[in-house]
């Protein structure tokens, strides 16, 4: 499948890269790191990158601004991201063929060419490989190398989640023999807003944890305001209570304007399947999804009770 996905960005002159919406580091990191080895290799090909910006990742690069006949007789490819409906632009299907390039449950088999890896920690690890695989043909360049360090770094949880691999350390080794600043990647990557730590002191206060290590948290639109805090800054806290003792797993709510997002990690009940009851979808260990009522919130919570006391 590399080699064939590899042919099709030699094929064509146009070649537009997608990501899911509310982006994490390994969605831009993938997105932008494939993008710079091509153009890195290939100079005389015009590369984009779509989507909408998200602020707190924008030291990463810039997302490109496309016009509508960009797509006509281009190659789409869509990084990092499980299915159609969380596709940022959707523009996605204009082009003349798309590849999906992804580490998440294949659960929605769209495109003309599919690569999915969920052994990868993630899709910026599947990038990596790829330019490893064609060494000899393709260029990684520092910022290429940058971006994909970032990505493996942020859905690895800096190497600490299971998902990191020996394939995963050796593949990250290759990257940092480029000179970037890592010091200021992960300053940047993990720096925080002091009113954002602020709310983090609610979120351990108010966190319901059962002695079946279920926990769950509520975020209402009411606290954001309190806090002055967007739902993204708020989901991005959902990591930060892992280190609690006796913790399984965790759904995070948050409202938003139309619906309530749901954020659930764990550290080893399976919980994707839960997610995709609720619109959503993942990994075993980190999912999301979204829920429109308080009942459906009381559903949630709820099973999760119950995987956890299912689960030793």
């Amino acid at each position: 499948m590399k080699t064939k996905i590899l042919n099709e960005i030699k094929a064509f002159e146009t070649i537009v890269i997608h990501r899911h919406v509310r982006p994490d580091p390994d969605a831009y990191g993938s997105q932008m790191g494939l993008a710079e080895i091509i153009r890195a290799t290939f100079p005389e090909k015009k590369v984009y990158v779509v989507g909408t910006s998200e602020p707190t990742l924008e030291f990463l690069g810039e997302i490109d601004e496309v016009a509508d006949d960009v797509y006509n007789g281009a190659l789409v490819i869509v990084c990092d991201t499980a299915n159609t409906e969380r596709i940022d632009d959707s523009r996605y299907p204009n082009g003349e063929k798309l590849i999906k390039i992804d580490h998440h449950p294949n659960d929605d088999s769209y495109g003309d060419l599919l690569w999915v890896n969920t052994k990868a920690s993630s899709c910026s690890e599947m990038i990596t490989s790829f330019y490893e695989n064609f060494k000899d043909e393709l260029v990684l360049n520092e910022t290429a190398a940058r971006l994909l360090y970032a990505g493996i770094v942020g859905d690895t949880g800096r190497f600490l989640y299971p998902s990191t691999t020996e394939e995963t350390l050796r593949l990250a080794a290759k990257l940092v023999t480029f000179p970037f600043d890592r010091s200021l990647l992960y300053q940047n990557l993990y720096q925080r807003p002091f009113k954002t730590v602020k709310l983090l002191g609610y979120i351990f206060e108010h966190l319901n944890l059962k002695d079946n290590g279920a926990a769950t948290i509520y975020i209402s639109k009411d606290i954001l305001r309190q806090f002055d805090i967007n739902p993204k800054q708020a989901s991005d806290l959902v990591s930060s209570i892992e280190n609690i003792e006796g913790l399984k797993a965790w759904i995070m709510f948050v409202e938003e304007e139309n619906e309530i997002r749901a954020r659930l990690r764990s550290k080893g009940p399976v919980i994707n399947e839960l997610a995709k009851e609720y619109r959503g979808g993942g990994h075993p260990l980190a999912s999301g999804a979204t829920v429109y009522t308080q009942e459906e919130v009381a559903e949630m919570e709820e099973k999760l009770y119950q995987i956890c006391n299912e689960t030793p």
